[in-house]
């Protein structure tokens, strides 16, 4: 195996040994974002000084015997809306273009204070809204599995820098699924904590009530690591689910007529999975999917465009075509909507926790298609795709997006919803370790 794939726990213990350096592995990753990169576009700046330097320093750290956190030495990936200081953040608009932050936003603070490596700046869809967009300063991220494909979004370049093998984990934001539906499209793991677990300072908002940071890695393990390292829930894979109650909500998505019947297919072996993994499996209910959808739409659309509506009106023309027409679509919303909309999370929160309460996790579709291709975002117009994301960014509840499968070449992925991330990485982690889905990876020129 070579450098840049070994799993971060592996990395962790070969450089407090002294069997690995950090500049070593380091430079094994500049030599996959160099190599890869002009394919999958994932990368928008790269920070090779920073990451030399870095690494340097936590060699020399590791040789004087001081431990700073178990990120030290390990190489990760920041999403363009997230602040590095001294590094160009666009936040994917050309309205940003040649921005540099003085100061970096609280959770890459805390990883540079740990010794950990900053490959760089990757994609982002503008603002974190709609896409994949062409007129914007950099063309849009790729699919590593097939890169006449999209990525998803919005965190584009994440999913698309891990799957591609050029970082092991990347930092994501996620309001309504941006985490979890890229991972989907792209096979990797997507881990979104609970609402206000990592603090948002230095990010750039699209809607505070919905906003989450979260992790994109290689595995599970190294999403769990990463997070903790944030100062996120602590996770640690056990190494059974036996005796587990795993609920797996198949309506939520099976009778939507835009599921794809492979998705259908990935997911009920899933759940069979799961039960001879020694976990009860059982059929449940979710709250209603179209009305926590509407809920969370409302929410997003006019907080989104409470904070851009000077700049719209200001200068309406630095915008793109797709971020434009999304955020205007929040004008005809009221705050009596609004205020509507926000009391209907509350109940929904409550419903999903008395719908969760049976249960050590909730099995759920996450994106019912495979990746579409390019060709389907003609004329640089926004294309709905079907997901089941935004509810739980409306009720705040950890998730964990995990590739479960393959169409025609693409990931197929999927959602375990509950109440403590802790759990959600067991499940994972075992589920993982019995599938041969995550270990899988596309073949790129290297």
């Amino acid at each position: 195996m070579q450098l840049a794939d070994l799993p971060l726990a592996t990395v962790a213990q070969q450089l407090r040994a002294g069997d690995l350096t950090s500049v070593a592995l380091t430079e094994a990753h500049l030599a996959r974002i160099a190599a890869r990169n002009p394919d999958v576009r994932a990368f928008v700046t790269v920070t090779e000084a920073q990451a030399r330097a870095a690494a340097q320093a936590a060699d020399a750290a590791f040789a004087a015997g001081r431990d700073l956190g178990v990120m030290q030495g390990i190489p990760f990936a920041i999403k363009d809306l997230i602040d590095m200081a001294g590094v160009p953040c666009t936040y994917g608009s050309r309205r940003h273009a040649g921005h540099v932050p003085d100061r970096d936003a609280v959770v890459v603070a805390r990883l540079l204070a740990q010794g950990a490596v900053p490959l760089g700046k990757v994609a982002t869809y503008e603002y974190a809204l709609v896409g994949p967009s062409f007129d914007q300063p950099h063309p849009p991220a790729r699919n590593p599995w097939n890169l006449g494909h999209i990525t998803g979004g919005s965190s584009s370049g994440s999913a698309a820098a891990v799957a591609a093998g050029m970082v092991r984990v990347a930092l994501g934001t996620d309001t309504g699924g941006s985490v979890r539906s890229p991972a989907c499209y792209c096979g990797v793991v997507g881990l979104k904590p609970p609402y206000g677990a990592l603090p948002m300072e230095g990010v750039y908002p699209l809607s505070p009530g919905l906003d989450h940071l979260g992790v994109m890695a290689a595995s599970v393990g190294d999403a769990a690591l990463c997070l903790a390292a944030m100062g996120g829930p602590a996770a640690e894979g056990a190494h059974t689910i036996r005796g587990l109650n795993i609920g797996y909500a198949r309506d939520w998505f099976a009778t939507d007529p835009a599921c794809d019947p492979a998705v259908l297919a990935a997911l009920d072996d899933t759940a069979g999975a799961l039960s001879l993994l020694g976990a009860r499996v059982s059929l449940t209910t979710l709250p209603d999917y179209p009305t926590m959808e509407a809920a969370g739409a409302i929410i997003l659309h006019a907080e989104a465009l409470a904070h851009h509506l000077a700049a719209l009106q200001a200068h309406a023309a630095g915008y793109g075509r797709q971020a434009y027409q999304s955020l205007v679509s929040g004008v005809r919303l009221t705050d009596a909507d609004l205020a509507q909309a926000r009391q209907a999370a509350v109940r929904m929160r409550a419903a999903m926790e008395t719908c969760l309460a049976p249960f050590d996790a909730v099995l759920t579709g996450n994106v019912l298609a495979p990746a579409p291709p390019f060709s389907a975002f003609a004329d640089d117009r926004a294309v709905w795709t079907a997901m089941r994301t935004l509810p739980f960014n409306v009720t705040g509840h950890p998730v964990l997006a995990l590739p479960v499968g393959f169409a025609g070449g693409l990931p197929l992925g999927a959602q375990i919803v509950g109440r403590d991330t802790a759990m959600l990485v067991r499940i994972g982690a075992a589920l993982e370790a019995a599938t041969d889905a995550g270990a899988q990876r596309p073949y790129l020129r290297t």
